[in-house]
């Protein structure tokens, strides 16, 4: 018997089960009917002290969860998608505040998904960063 999850622990299953959304500490919320990514600011992700911008690593470490966590509560996948092609966008400095990250999936096919997650820190019209990705999906075998 298969026991269905619900939202809020499909995503608190998938973020516990990544040890780095863990030490970025990488929160879900709902705005909306939307499921939107926080990465809390932390004067640990500062990648350069003069100006006070946030890490490139941190802020791709971030997408890059939030692409895979949004694909991995999406239909029935066995486990966590895994990456096969990532590109970033880096549009402009991350400042020193919260950001936050939302994933739309462009296409889900059966082992192959396309995702778009958009970084922003004031509005989502100004992105920070924006994730292009392919992920491997497994899903169940039909019987």
């Amino acid at each position: 018997m298969t026991e269905t999850l619900s939202l809020d622990a499909k995503v608190k299953q998938a973020l516990d089960s990544m040890p780095y959304a863990n030490t970025l500490a990488i929160r879900p919320i709902l705005m909306g009917e939307d499921l939107t990514f926080v990465l809390p600011y932390s004067p640990d992700i500062i990648g350069n002290p003069m100006l006070k911008a946030l890490h490139g690593g941190a802020i791709g470490a971030f997408l890059e969860t939030a692409a895979i966590v949004g694909l991995g509560i999406v239909g029935d996948t066995l486990a966590l998608p895994k990456p096969i092609g990532i590109n970033i966008d880096y549009l402009r400095r991350g400042h020193p505040k919260d950001t936050y990250a939302r994933a739309v999936i462009s296409r889900l096919g059966s082992r192959v998904a396309n995702v778009r997650v958009k970084a922003w820190q004031d509005s989502v019209r100004t992105p920070i960063a924006i994730l292009h990705g392919n992920f491997l999906i497994t899903k169940p075998q039909k019987k």
